[in-house]
């Protein structure tokens, strides 16, 4: 079977399939059009987020058995379309899980202690001990939306907490021994603090919006290592001026490109984000969460090990 690899990725994935037999090519520069035009050659091809995987790029690909996508999400791919041509889908969102789980616990922390804020008053030679008083964890209230591989990460993470974790997601029984599932009514009425870690669709677009936030019994704070087009930015903002919202710790934004890659596309910024990266009271990251040194070989060592387990 010949692999063609788009993105470039931890050295094991390429070595280890090789040692299984497969014959790995990789063009990781040429455009979406050239690679259509070769895909036929190939019985598969690994991507991380390089561009989308539509329709007319999968009526090229007529020997394609699998994809596999260096990640958790699939939403630039077709999934419908390559269902219905038996093409095998491999994500890996158990290769980043933990570093996601971490980095949401980071965000959180570091807004409840201000440490960004102090951090740059003290480069400065400020002493603000009073206006930079913290806020501690304990006795809060952490609501899930989202309790797949990521949502339980997280609430493995809270277990050295006093906090009460609840999560809303459209499957059943999800709930465990971290996490009381619930319904939404009931975790806006009870929620201290927000994340998501939902997947990018249809019902997930645009889903934090002024109504959505306005549905919340208390103030809250808000962290998403999830997907930036969950949340709509300009709403964020007002609530964030307005003091619904305390804080954000935003990992993602709305405005990423969908390779994930840039963040703007074209120079214009937009007058929500301008307020962002001015405020104290949020932390932004450049889509970073499941981006570790770790990460980077469990999720090569993923998608190995499910190729292995389908076709060897």
């Amino acid at each position: 079977m010949k692999i063609l690899h788009l993105d470039k990725n931890h050295e094991l994935l390429i070595n280890q399939l090789n040692d299984l037999g497969f014959t790995n090519d990789e063009d990781y520069t040429s455009s979406k059009e050239k690679i259509a035009a070769k895909i036929h050659l190939y019985d598969g091809f690994i991507i991380r987020s390089r561009f989308k995987i539509d329709k007319t790029f999968l009526d090229k690909a007529t020997n394609l058995k699998f994809i596999g996508r260096v990640g958790a999400g699939l939403e630039n791919i077709d999934c419908d379309c390559a269902k219905s041509k038996n093409i095998k889908l491999i994500s890996a969102p158990e290769g980043n899980r933990n570093a996601v789980g971490e980095h949401s616990l980071g965000l959180l922390l570091s807004l409840f202690n201000k440490l960004n804020k102090a951090d740059k008053e003290v480069r400065k030679g400020k002493w603000m001990r009073e206006d930079n008083r913290g806020i501690e964890l304990d006795g809060k209230t952490i609501g899930l939306i989202g309790y797949g591989n990521m949502g339980k990460a997280f609430a493995k993470k809270l277990r050295g907490f006093d906090v009460k974790v609840l999560c809303y997601d459209k499957k059943p029984n999800v709930g465990d021994e971290n996490c009381k599932q619930v319904s939404l009514q009931t975790l806006q009425q009870n929620t201290d603090i927000l994340s998501l870690h939902t997947p990018q669709t249809e019902d997930t677009k645009q889903m934090v919006n002024a109504n959505f936030i306005n549905r919340f019994s208390k103030e809250f704070w808000l962290i998403n290592t999830a997907r930036g087009t969950s949340v709509v930015t300009k709403d964020l903002v007002k609530s964030l001026k307005s003091g619904k919202v305390l804080g954000a710790g935003l990992d993602v934004l709305e405005y990423e490109k969908s390779s994930f890659e840039n963040l703007f596309s074209n120079n214009k910024m937009p007058e929500a984000f301008k307020y962002l990266i001015n405020a104290d009271n949020v932390i932004l990251s450049p889509h970073v969460a499941g981006w570790t040194i770790e990460s980077k070989k469990k999720l090569a060592q993923t998608i190995v090990d499910k190729i292995k387990d389908i076709f060897s």
